[in-house]
């Protein structure tokens, strides 16, 4: 039986077809609109701050989002901690990396660790809310920005222990590296640093503890100076707290052969985040905070 609804080979096909094709992509809209309705009625989306109902996913209430402290201002041209006031003369480096430079040039984050920072952070961690490591990514696109070229960089996810992801399951800055690649186009590598050595908690340690205990935790991959070559390399977490993970990081990966180290995270503990409601202490804390167990 002949088709009706196409012309000889060689024609032009006649307008039923693309009429049928408008009604199906109309229909297949309509479906998807009744089914996100109903997913959103059985399970409306939530603030990733305190859990009410807001209007779309990824999205926080006007109290939580108006206590996030963005870190947009003035800050060290080398670690990136937020600096009281703009100072002229360009590029300003703080007391402490002028006595004792970190091994990065750049260590921005997108909030203020604090009460809503610490919960989206935690949750991704070990509540398993894998769309918190978009969220985080959103809101780190922007100081990623201010790092420079990004045809130049390469994101690289600050490495777990394998003890440890294989007990959580995911590497949740591993995570957020994704996130971020997909949303901003820069390229990423998860797998340049690795992390041989487990390491203890470093709750609790004093500065030359942690760094004692992070030290030679990190390598790079057999392959790595070839993958770095000519680099940018963007170091990425979820906490910057006493920074000593991420500078035993930075260190390995300063034998990359990289042109240029810098780090990102999603939320810093800064003195104002201590003097404003959040009640932890800056040398409890760090980017592998957690329960107190072994850390990856």
């Amino acid at each position: 039986m002949g088709d009706d609804r196409t012309m000889a080979a060689g024609d032009a096909e006649i307008g039923p077809p693309a009429a049928d094709a408008g009604a199906g992509r109309a229909l297949l809209r309509l479906l998807r609109t009744a089914g996100r309705a109903a997913v959103d009625y059985a399970l409306p989306p939530r603030c990733p701050g305190c859990g009410v109902i807001v209007g779309d996913d990824r999205q926080f209430c006007l109290s939580c989002w108006s206590s996030l402290h963005f870190l947009d201002g003035p800050a060290c041209a080398r670690c990136s901690i937020p600096l009281p006031t703009a100072l002229p003369g360009g590029a300003v480096e703080c007391g402490a990396c002028m006595a004792d430079a970190p091994p990065f040039d750049g260590a921005p984050a997108a909030v203020a660790y604090g009460p809503v920072a610490r919960t989206v952070a935690l949750r991704l961690k070990y509540g398993r809310r894998t769309g918190h490591a978009r969220l985080m990514a959103q809101l780190m696109a922007r100081p990623l920005a201010t790092l420079g070229n990004s045809g130049e960089m390469l994101l690289v996810p600050v490495p777990l222990h394998r003890w440890r992801l294989w007990s959580r399951g995911f590497n949740q800055a591993a995570m957020v590296a994704d996130a971020l690649a997909l949303l901003t186009g820069v390229a990423h590598d998860p797998h340049l640093l690795v992390r041989p050595k487990a390491t203890a908690a470093l709750r609790g340690k004093g500065r030359r503890e942690r760094e004692r205990i992070v030290a030679g935790a990190f390598a790079l991959a057999p392959d790595a100076r070839t993958r770095a070559a000519g680099r940018h390399l963007v170091l990425i977490d979820d906490v910057h707290a006493s920074g000593a993970t991420l500078r035993a990081a930075a260190r390995t990966l300063r034998r990359s052969g990289a042109v240029r180290i810098s780090a990102l995270s999603w939320a810093r503990v800064v003195p104002d985040a201590l003097m404003t409601s959040n009640i932890f202490d800056f040398a409890s804390l760090d980017s592998d905070i957690g329960d107190g167990r072994t850390a990856g």
